[in-house]
């Protein structure tokens, strides 16, 4: 068995919660409630929070907080967790970025981490006087990015003359933090599409895939193992998105799920679906985000619902420990009431992933033929 699956939260600094619904959620895009629930969480399982990104009103999210001035409160509210700041190409520089991430991981002890998000949302970019470049592009740019990024965190000296960026004899200091394992802050990114899984093998430390059930994710998981293999890098690790709805029994659960796309806002849902439909239909191959996603997936604007993290807490433990054997490293999960439902993972499905990978580990030990 490998290593225990890792947990992350989207943190909610975006208003309308993690579902595009009417339903009541208890929960809050400020700051007081996103500080006590980033503590609630590392003392709850949680080793990684991603901060959302929006640049403007839009589909459901009318309000929010900036990811990357946010992500740097909730390390300085916390003592444990690291926090990922997504950040835009084409919004940033590397160079910015990088001083920036430098001086929170200093102020962390080493926490910080960033997704660089190549962008679905056309109308940030026009309406900040940005252009809106073809899909491939996007994740070209994104590349140049990631590797200008890695550079200046760890060497002394930048030189690069990219199509899309260009620095001379920059230097930085100081340097980001550095352990074993961890030469410099975690790079995430994210992204479905064959110029995804291609670009992550060749230079993240980590990719997010939309929601997916097991099939989905065996097929990205081999799609960007071997583009790292075709380049001589370790893989990248996975992280999966998914909605996790824990109940006593899987009636009230599956009627949770019922009432939450019952009672979805239709036109941000659809708007949301327009817009996102539109930045991936570019792909040579349809394999854009969100290019299958219908309307129920929608409504968990990450098709968090597709995971089926869905039932009792046996039942999702279950299932995360059959993903975890599948490859999936790290899941990134939302939830609808946030501090309720991450103190109930915290309590009653936390200690059933661990209690059932202990036993795959027993087991995998057991049938290991002895030694001569």
């Amino acid at each position: 068995m490998p290593a225990p699956i890792k947990f992350a939260y989207w943190v909610p600094n975006v208003s309308g919660g993690l579902v595009t619904s009417t339903i009541e959620q208890r929960t809050d895009w400020g700051y007081d409630y996103n500080r006590e629930l980033a503590v609630l969480a590392e003392n709850n399982g949680f080793e990684y929070a991603l901060s959302q990104v929006r640049y403007m009103a839009s589909y459901g999210a009318e309000f929010q907080h900036e990811s990357t001035s946010f992500s740097l409160a909730l390390l300085l509210a916390t003592e444990r967790l690291k926090v990922i700041a997504a950040a835009h190409p084409g919004l940033w520089h590397p160079g910015v970025l990088a001083k920036l991430g430098a001086t929170a991981d200093h102020l962390s002890g080493g926490r910080f981490a960033v997704n660089v998000v190549s962008g679905w949302f056309k109308d940030e970019f026009t309406a900040l006087g940005e252009p809106w470049l073809e899909h491939d592009e996007r994740y070209r740019r994104s590349e140049e990015f990631i590797r200008a990024l890695r550079q200046i965190w760890t060497e002394d000296h930048t030189e690069l003359a990219g199509d899309f960026y260009r620095l001379r004899d920059f230097s930085l200091k100081p340097k980001p933090l550095s352990a074993p394992g961890r030469p410099h802050p975690e790079i995430f990114q994210g992204g479905n599409s064959t110029a995804a899984r291609q670009m992550a093998g060749r230079v993240s430390d980590w990719y997010f895939s939309n929601g997916k059930d097991f099939g989905g994710v065996v097929e990205q998981i081999n799609d960007v193992r071997a583009a790292a293999g075709r380049t001589g890098r370790t893989p990248p690790r996975f992280g999966l998105n998914g909605f996790l709805i824990a109940r006593d029994t899987e009636a009230e659960a599956r009627d949770t799920l019922r009432e939450i796309v019952a009672k979805a806002d239709s036109d941000a849902v659809e708007g949301f679906g327009a817009a996102v439909k539109q930045a991936g239909r570019s792909t040579a191959d349809g394999k854009g985000m969100w290019q299958d996603s219908n309307f129920e997936d929608l409504v968990q604007y990450n098709d968090g619902f597709r995971t089926q993290l869905i039932g009792t807490p046996e039942q999702i433990a279950e299932r995360i420990v059959a993903y975890r054997r599948l490859g999936v490293d790290l899941l990134l999960l939302g939830f609808l009431h946030y501090h309720e439902e991450v103190a109930y993972f915290g309590k009653r499905v936390l200690p059933l992933v661990r209690e059932l990978e202990a036993q795959l580990s027993d087991d995998e030990h057991s049938a290991a033929p002895a030694s001569v």
